[in-house]
């Protein structure tokens, strides 16, 4: 199965779905013009994703903002990776914000109470 590898644009995040060791990233701004339309390829790529996943799955998520709509996709990337985690395959989210990014940091928060997969709340510092 082929990565999954979008590059970032100034509304659309990156999208960096690596199927040889399970490690994700969605990273930048997710404001599209229509997510549910941006989304459908990642979706339709996780789907086969999770037919097969690795043993460990680790989510990265480092975005500095993301609309509504956006918001409603990654409910729909979180649940398919739920799917994933039978057989005692271990599926892990890091959720990266920004010490001062209160929404981003509640938002993050919001997810792991609606979110059956663990959500490290992470600071994220400078470098990163």
């Amino acid at each position: 199965m082929e990565n999954f590898y979008l590059e970032s644009t100034p509304k659309t995040p990156r999208l960096s779905f690596n199927n040889d060791n399970g490690i994700f990233e969605i990273s930048g701004r997710s404001i599209p013009e229509n997510s549910i339309e941006f989304y459908k390829p990642l979706l339709d790529w996780l789907d086969q994703y999770v037919k097969e996943p690795k043993k460990e799955t680790l989510l990265i998520v480092k975005l500095e903002y993301f609309n509504t709509s956006s918001s409603k996709c990654l409910v729909e990337i979180f649940r398919k990776l739920e799917k994933a985690q039978k057989d005692s395959k271990q599926i892990a989210i890091k959720w990266y914000y920004d010490e001062e990014d209160e929404d981003m940091q509640e938002s993050g928060e919001d997810f792991k109470e609606i979110i059956k997969i663990p959500i490290e709340m992470l600071v994220l510092k400078e470098e990163e």
